[in-house]
Order: structure tokens, then C-alpha cells, then sequence
């Protein structure tokens, strides 16, 4: 597959920049990939499509506050940074995305905050965009994680909403979020409400939880033609062996399986035996999933209606088929389908 394959107008106006006043009303479409045909709904009506048994796999990471606007030392030019993972607690060591990144270079001092009282130095390359952080803070650790994360952002896309709000701290962030890591919340979850799972009980659907700290890598441009020239930036996953029970008992009792989102059905297929079995894990995964691809152990999929050229659509045409799914994204466009992690929901089954 190339990258202009996927590519197709989209109005900044479809863009939602605000979820649904309830989060299981949006609109869901249902593509059923055998036949192509496409069914308008709402979201809690998903559970119409599953039975007793059947089994969602969500994603429980959460959001945190990882967007942070600086200076440079000398020049005061603007950067932003992307806080990504806490390398050393001790040393306050972090790893981080930084934008612009060709004019940081290692030993250069950040200043953060109104009266730049939050300083980091540049102590090492990690990517082309990515460095390593310490900030030189002579507090006690609570004192210093606190001030850290007063000053940072919810980290909602600029293509979404250029200036995110107070709303956007409970907006941006499933329900069910337990595990802090996440750069992006995983939208496809942000659709589920404590109503629905109570509907879920009643139907006798099962659900379980894996982590997966989504990172910005899901956003970033693809920047060459050929897909299986790409390299997607690492996420850390965490599979429980309970969750890998439930998984693969559903799948041994011929039960569906539901990816709830691109994250979760990336990190599925990142450790799976021959047999088609999830392995307990703690790991790091860059899977990176586009057409043709076989997906060995989800049966659905619902995620929703994601920008052009970008990873989570070529995962959802990976899984409903090229065709298909570009189909969708057509009928979502006439239909007033909202995109985005704000947006309405896309259900792929059989």
C-alpha cells in the first residue's frame, strides 16, 4: 500500500473539537466487512452486535498533563514538550518529544512556566526529535511532580482545539482511565459510559483491561510513500496474565473478541502465539499495522474517524478492508460523521 492511497479531503469543520453531551450517544457507524454493507447507529447500541460471552478489550491508560510551552535559553525561541516517560525518579530524568528539535542540542537549559522558575537541561539524543531531560529541581520529589504537571497541558491536538480548556481535563480521558502514561487518550474508549457497562452485565458481555500509554507517534506525518518503509515511534503495553486468560478463553469458547481502539488492537497483535494466543506481558511494541494484514486476535473492531494518511486509518482499513473502510469514510463525510478523538465511532464485524 502507499500513503497517497489514503489520503482524501477533510474539512477542518468535520474535525469535532468537543465530545457528545453523553458519551454513548455519538453517532456509530457499523461496516460489516464481509459484505460492505453500512448500518447508522448509536454508540450504545453497540452491544446489539454481541452476546453473551463475547469480550471487549479496553484500554485503561490514562491521560496526563504532558504538554508543555517553553523557552530556550539565550535565543527565548518557543519549544514545546512532549513529557513521555519518567526515565529516573531520583535524578528527574525524562524522556521527552521536543518541537522544533534542529536547533536543541545537548547542554542547552529549557525554561518553563510564567517566571520560567521550571528549568531542564538537554542531556542526550534519542531520535531526531526526542531527548532526554533533567530537570534541576532542588525540592523533595511530591513537590516537584506537582509543580511539573501544574504547568503542563492536557495534550489535545492542535488540529483538534488549539487552546484546550478546564473541560478538556475530564473530556480528554476515558471513564475507566487507571495507569498514568498516556500522551493521547485512547478515543475509541472515551465512548463507553457507566450506564453502558451496566447494559453490558446485563447482556452478559464480558470486558477486561490492557494499558497501552499511547504517544504522539500516532499523530506525527508519514512521510514516505511506501508504508512498509515506516517506522512507528514505541509504546509501552501491558497485558495482565488475567486479562490474557480472559482473552484467550473467550477465543477457546469461539466468543468474539472486541478491539476497543488502535492501540488495543496493535498491542493484541504485538505478542501472540501461532496459535492465535495473547502472552502476559510488559513491553515495548512499534507495531505498525497497514493493508494487507491478518489480524490474529480480535473478531471486531471500533475505533473512530481518524485524519488522512494517518496510522489508525490504514489499522482500520487493515482490519475492514481497504475498500470498505475508504467507502466509509466516504459515507461519513455526506452523513455529517464527525472526526477526530472527539468525533463519532466507526464498528467494524463480520
Amino acid at each position: 500500500m502507499k500513503l497517497s492511497q489514503f489520503n482524501f479531503d477533510l474539512p477542518q469543520e468535520k474535525m469535532a473539537t468537543a465530545p457528545t453531551r453523553w458519551r454513548d450517544e455519538c453517532k456509530l457507524m457499523v461496516l460489516h466487512r464481509k459484505t460492505g454493507q453500512i448500518e447508522h447507529r448509536i454508540f450504545k447500541e453497540i452491544i446489539e452486535y454481541f452476546g453473551k460471552g463475547d469480550l471487549f478489550v479496553l484500554n485503561d491508560s490514562k491521560v496526563f498533563p504532558a504538554k508543555l510551552l517553553g523557552k530556550k535559553e539565550k535565543t527565548g525561541a518557543d519549544i514545546t514538550v512532549f513529557l513521555l516517560r519518567e526515565l529516573n525518579r531520583e535524578q528527574k530524568l525524562w524522556d521527552v518529544i521536543v518541537e522544533p528539535a534542529r536547533k536543541i542540542r545537548i547542554g542547552n537549559k529549557l525554561y518553563f512556566g510564567e517566571d520560567e522558575s521550571m528549568v531542564a537541561e538537554v542531556i542526550d539524543n534519542t531520535t531526531s526529535r526526542g531527548r532526554t531531560l533533567r530537570f534541576l529541581y532542588d525540592g523533595p520529589y511530591d513537590e516537584f511532580k506537582k509543580a511539573l504537571f501544574g504547568l503542563g497541558r492536557t495534550p489535545v491536538p492542535e488540529w483538534v482545539k488549539e487552546n484546550p480548556d478546564e473541560d478538556d481535563v475530564e473530556n480528554f480521558q476515558t471513564i475507566f482511565a487507571a495507569h498514568e502514561g498516556a500522551v493521547s487518550a485512547p478515543a475509541a474508549g472515551m465512548h463507553f459510559s457507566r450506564e453502558l457497562f451496566n447494559r453490558m452485565i446485563l447482556s452478559d458481555i464480558d470486558k477486561t483491561f490492557i494499558t497501552v500509554h499511547m504517544g504522539i507517534g500516532h499523530f506525527r506525518r508519514v512521510d514516505v510513500e511506501d508504508l512498509s518503509k515506516h517506522r512507528m515511534d514505541g509504546e509501552r503495553m501491558i497485558i495482565s496474565e488475567e486479562a490474557a486468560e480472559k482473552i484467550n478463553a473467550a477465543h477457546r469458547a469461539g466468543h468474539k473478541v472486541l478491539a476497543v481502539g488502535v492501540t488495543v488492537a496493535r498491542a493484541l497483535e504485538s505478542y501472540v502465539t501461532t496459535s492465535g494466543e495473547v502472552k502476559p506481558t510488559d513491553m515495548w511494541t512499534n507495531k505498525f499495522i497497514f493493508p494487507p494484514y491478518d489480524f490474529a486476535v480480535a473478531d471486531a473492531f471500533v475505533s473512530n474517524f481518524h485524519r488522512p494518511e494517518s496510522t489508525m486509518l490504514m489499522c482500520e482499513a487493515a482490519f475492514g478492508g481497504f475498500k470498505n473502510v475508504m467507502e466509509a469514510y466516504r459515507v461519513a463525510l455526506e452523513s455529517d460523521y464527525r472526526f477526530g478523538p472527539y468525533g463519532d465511532a466507526l464498528l467494524i464485524i463480520d
